[in-house]
């Protein structure tokens, strides 16, 4: 069986798009140049994704380091490069944004209507045109360049008021650091195991999203398995940080083995190929059906093809997703919708203590009080060292509250990951509480962060 990849990769499939990717060949990647020479360092390379050869050096006096401190980082991160830094470097708070990792799996709920047309959707190739539409859009939002905070372990997020959802996310382990999400609504249930690995390479990090994610369409109970691509992350100390995304992204239909590969092109010089996503839908028999072409950081349009990939005569290509507004000048590139997460208006009735949204370290960065932000951070990261060291000493297990580890390993391109499964124990606890009437209206703002497994550590 052949390859999808060659009818969107090669002039030989005489794709839609196969000229288009052969024209930008000589623009194949952004300019990388070591500036060593400029600056002292070693292997240093700086990006910049505006620019061409020549503007490399220039760049790397940009970006949100004053020069001490990108001295100073260098110096210190260094040493890690080749290595998965995922925990085990204690960086700044001035790099944070105020949310968190489990908050940030939210976001791909942002266009989660997108499931809900793919779920009604009688048409099997147009229902995946839906929900990778949906895969694609929160793009948008990992543009960002501040790093969210590593969640506690036994930490929660729980979101509902959005598109008749409700969301819970929980840190399920702390070595290796893993989350678990579950979401749900009548149209569809999401379920995800994520395990993000890393490797530092001195200016740039390499994200490989270590994960299993799972969509079931609740009409006919359809299963959606989705694949993204990495992640790069670039010029961290020295230049302007920027994000790129460049490989496939394969959503396969695991009933029916239909599936969609779009391929995330790679920045080229002067931002060439830059957020462009193209790709097809095939059959079983990996026969093109429909083509799909836009930018992630933009909209989504499909069109009927034939078995070359080419159009067919008297059809043109349809919108299926665009971008929503967004804030003007937003100091933290929010969208409206990630403003949302941070807040308690899509907080449930008695929320957890274990929320995100109770971290003082977070809240006290969305205040913009650094300091305050970076003692609470390490307050909280010592909390956990500690109970760790108490767990150890008692011959104890933490066991997630809302999932519970399965027999299955999955395989994924970047390495084998332990699945977690929903106990569908919150559903059972958020009916309880909804439908009391002995639950006390609270503040939720004053209620105290604690995701802890001992209690006699909680602060009194």
């Amino acid at each position: 069986m052949s390859s999808p990849n060659k009818k969107t990769t090669t002039t030989e499939g005489k794709g839609f798009f196969a000229a288009m990717s052969s024209g930008f060949s000589m623009f194949s990647t952004a300019m990388r140049t070591s500036v060593n020479g400029l600056l002292g360092y070693e292997n240093l390379e700086v990006i910049n994704p505006d620019g061409g050869q020549d503007d490399a050096e220039e760049e790397a006096q940009r970006g949100r380091w004053k020069q001490e401190e990108r001295d100073s980082y260098w110096k210190m991160m260094q040493k890690y490069i080749g290595s998965d830094v995922t925990s085990m470097v204690t960086l700044p708070v001035i790099i944070f944004e105020p949310m968190t990792m489990l908050q940030k799996m939210a976001e791909l709920m942002e266009y989660c209507h997108l499931l809900d047309l793919a779920d009604k959707s009688g048409d099997p190739y147009l229902r995946l045109v839906y929900a990778s539409s949906w895969a694609v859009s929160v793009y948008y939002a990992y543009q960002r360049t501040w790093k969210p905070f590593n969640p506690i372990l036994g930490e929660t997020y729980e979101m509902v008021n959005h598109n008749g959802i409700t969301f819970i996310a929980e840190q399920v382990s702390h070595h290796p650091p893993m989350s678990a999400g579950h979401a749900e609504n009548e149209h569809f249930t999401y379920d995800v195991t994520s395990k993000l690995k890393t490797k530092f390479l001195g200016n740039s990090v390499d994200v490989y999203p270590v994960g299993r994610t799972r969509v079931t369409l609740k009409s006919d109970g359809v299963v959606l398995d989705l694949v993204p691509p990495p992640t790069k992350v670039n010029n961290l100390i020295f230049g302007r940080t920027w994000v790129d995304s460049p490989g496939e992204m394969i959503m396969t239909n695991l009933t029916t083995g239909d599936k969609v590969v779009l391929h995330f092109q790679e920045c080229g010089w002067f931002g060439a190929g830059r957020y462009e996503v193209d790709g097809y839908v095939f059959n079983a028999t990996e026969e093109p059906q429909l083509l799909m072409t836009g930018k992630w950081n933009e909209s989504m349009s499909y069109q009927p093809c034939d078995k070359d990939g080419e159009p067919l005569a008297g059809t043109e290509l349809k919108e299926v997703w665009r971008v929503a507004a967004v804030p003007e000048n937003d100091k933290l590139q929010y969208t409206y919708f990630a403003h949302k997460i941070n807040s308690f208006d899509t907080a449930p009735k008695n929320l957890l203590s274990s929320d995100s949204r109770l971290r003082p370290d977070r809240y006290a960065l969305e205040m913009n009080d650094m300091s305050k932000a970076g003692a609470e951070k390490s307050s909280l990261e010592e909390r956990q060292r500690a109970e760790k060291r108490e767990r150890e000493s008692n011959g104890d297990k933490f066991s997630p509250r809302w999932f519970g580890m399965t027999d299955e390993v999955a395989s994924t391109p970047w390495g084998d990951l332990e699945i977690y499964q929903y106990n569908g124990k919150y559903a059972e606890h958020r009916a309880a509480v909804d439908h009391s009437d002995g639950v006390d209206v609270e503040d939720v703002r004053t209620k105290e962060f604690n995701p802890w497994q001992y209690s006699d550590f909680s602060a009194v």
